[in-house]
């Protein structure tokens, strides 16, 4: 019933770029902020990017802020990413996340897509 989608995902060389997607359905996507997650081997998993439900704030890590984009296109239910000059410490999975606005504890996720930065 509920699926979050992961693709894009692959192998790239440093400062190269990638644009990851994720499609969803089966929950009302405008009530749900939608954020990208990831999480290297060892790691623990970390908050990437995040996006309101009407695209009115974002948030990024420190560690991609100004490398990274986060957008969405509610007609389409999806979410987006794009990742520039990326580098080897982004090497991860990246996981769809969805979280209620209101009902913070009502999340769904993705099955992760592999991101891999290596010459």
């Amino acid at each position: 019933q509920v699926q979050l989608v992961e693709s894009g995902g692959g192998l790239v060389q440093p400062g190269g770029s990638l644009r990851l997607s994720c499609t969803t359905s089966g929950f009302p996507f405008n009530s749900y902020i939608m954020n990208w997650y990831r999480q290297a081997p060892g790691k623990e998993r970390e908050l990437v990017a995040s996006i309101t439900s009407a695209s009115s704030s974002t948030n990024y890590a420190d560690s991609v802020r100004g490398r990274f984009t986060i957008s969405r296109d509610n007609g389409k239910r999806t979410v987006y990413l794009q990742m520039n000059s990326l580098k080897p410490e982004d090497t991860a999975v990246y996981y769809c996340n969805a979280k209620h606005k209101v009902i913070r504890h009502r999340n769904y996720w993705g099955q992760g897509t592999q991101v891999t930065v290596s010459s």
